[in-house]
């Protein structure tokens, strides 16, 4: 069947395609968040720079760090990142700034 020239048949092959090809990159990385403690003067501009040092540097590890957290008043920083292991974050945050994590969670997403 086809409207204005676009057939829905092939138009939804290309849909279950885009969704394999997803599903199949979700599943070759692994979700993972990573607790920073007791760190003396995390405040925000200083995690903003570290965070951007990470960007810089995890594509060269197949890292994606995609947020982070910051409670100033302990001195604790949370960063989210997708990635194939825990040691490829680490990786990263040594190579970015020498701030590494005391301890890496693997974490799923709540649906």
């Amino acid at each position: 069947m086809a409207v204005h020239g676009v057939k829905f048949c092939s138009a939804r092959i290309d849909i279950v395609v885009a969704r394999h090809s997803q599903i199949g990159d979700t599943m070759t990385t692994k979700l993972y968040m990573d607790v920073h403690r007791n760190i003396d003067g995390a405040d925000a501009k200083a995690v903003a720079e570290a965070h951007k040092k990470d960007l810089e540097v995890q594509e060269a590890h197949g890292v994606k760090y995609l947020r982070y957290w910051l409670d100033e008043d302990k001195g604790a920083i949370f960063c989210l990142f997708e990635g194939s292991s825990k040691e490829a974050g680490e990786t990263v945050h040594r190579e970015a700034h020498g701030l590494v994590a005391d301890e890496i969670y693997r974490v799923e997403e709540g649906k």
